[in-house]
């Protein structure tokens, strides 16, 4: 079958010759939107885990974590090399001293090749950018910045703590460092509809984005979106709505972006829906299906780039649909 998308595992096997696989790490780092600095409510979608594993608050170090990951990764998909990504909550938010030892100690591990290090954009300052440019001299290294959404009405209303703007600086920042740069993106937003999940690809698109996490939005316990969902405030979408929006989402990417995701892996015990986001395999299997069927390629509707500056200077308040 035809390769349609230039997929993050593909890139890998280009770059090393062999299978790679990410390690996902729990550095017990925080979050300014968690912990006062910005809010002590969160984003809308997170639990008290950030998305991670939990590994932290079970005693388990970096290393140990990274020690079972490749004892694990080995067995199930015959790995060689591996990626330790720096998943939970924000991974650049604390001291640099720190940050540079937990990095350190990542890359001090035979087969541990780079970092994929995730972060919001308003915990990268100078001095970070300037560590994580240092390491990326000896390292593959690739920040992954979460943005959600392109819109600042959506911004607001998940409680995400920045704007689209503060998001298009830090690209422009990290790209004059040379460090690749890995947005991560949620469709099915509350308030958003299809016209504006692609608008944000064709931002993304224009801000020249090394690659792209796309993520379906599900609702997982103890968080506020749950609470919406229980009272009817929040409907998920469909499986076939969703796939239908990844393809024109990946429509719209250049060709050169690397997607490392197109949808997400929800933990069973704190999935409270949509249940279809538990069959990954089910969910590819179509959207490739989908792919092949209208002969779709990675690029087919992209329209070209646009100057950062321009971006980060044109405030983005779109109309957003009543919620």
């Amino acid at each position: 079958m035809k390769q349609r998308y230039r997929s993050f595992s593909s890139y890998l096997r280009e770059v090393y010759g062999c299978r790679v696989q990410k390690i996902s790490l729990d550095a017990g780092l925080g979050c300014p939107n968690r912990d006062g600095v910005i809010s002590h409510g969160g984003c809308v979608y997170c639990n008290s885990k950030g998305s991670g594993t939990g590994a932290f608050s079970r005693g388990e170090t970096i290393s140990q974590q990274i020690r079972q990951g490749i004892s694990f990764l080995e067995k199930r998909y015959k790995a060689k090399k591996f990626l330790a990504y720096f998943q939970s909550f924000s991974n650049t938010y604390g001291p640099v001293t720190g940050l540079r030892s937990l990095y350190n100690e990542a890359l001090s591990h035979p087969g541990v090749k780079g970092l994929c290090i995730g972060t919001r954009p308003d915990c990268l300052d100078t001095e970070k950018i300037r560590l994580i440019e240092e390491i990326s001299k000896k390292y593959l290294i690739w920040l992954e910045i979460g943005i959600q959404s392109s819109h600042n009405s959506t911004l607001e209303l998940i409680n995400r703590g920045h704007d689209f703007e503060c998001f298009a600086e830090k690209v422009r920042d990290v790209h004059d460092a040379n460090i690749p740069v890995c947005a991560h993106v949620i469709l099915g937003l509350p308030g958003e509809d299809v016209s504006m999940m692609l608008k944000t690809a064709e931002r993304l698109s224009g801000l020249s984005i090394d690659g792209v996490k796309i993520h379906l939005l599900y609702v997982i316990k103890d968080t506020v979106l749950a609470k919406w969902f229980d009272e009817g405030r929040y409907q998920c979408l469909e499986r076939g709505t969703y796939l239908e929006i990844v393809k024109e989402f990946i429509k719209i990417l250049p060709q050169a972006t690397i997607i490392q995701r197109l949808t997400g892996d929800p933990h069973p015990g704190e999935l409270v829906a949509p249940a279809w986001a538990l069959d990954k395999k089910k969910n590819l299997d179509i959207l490739h299906q989908l792919l092949e069927h209208e002969d779709v390629e990675q690029g087919m509707a992209f329209k070209g780039s646009v100057s950062v500056n321009d971006m980060i200077n044109k405030r983005i308040m779109p109309d957003v649909k009543a919620f």
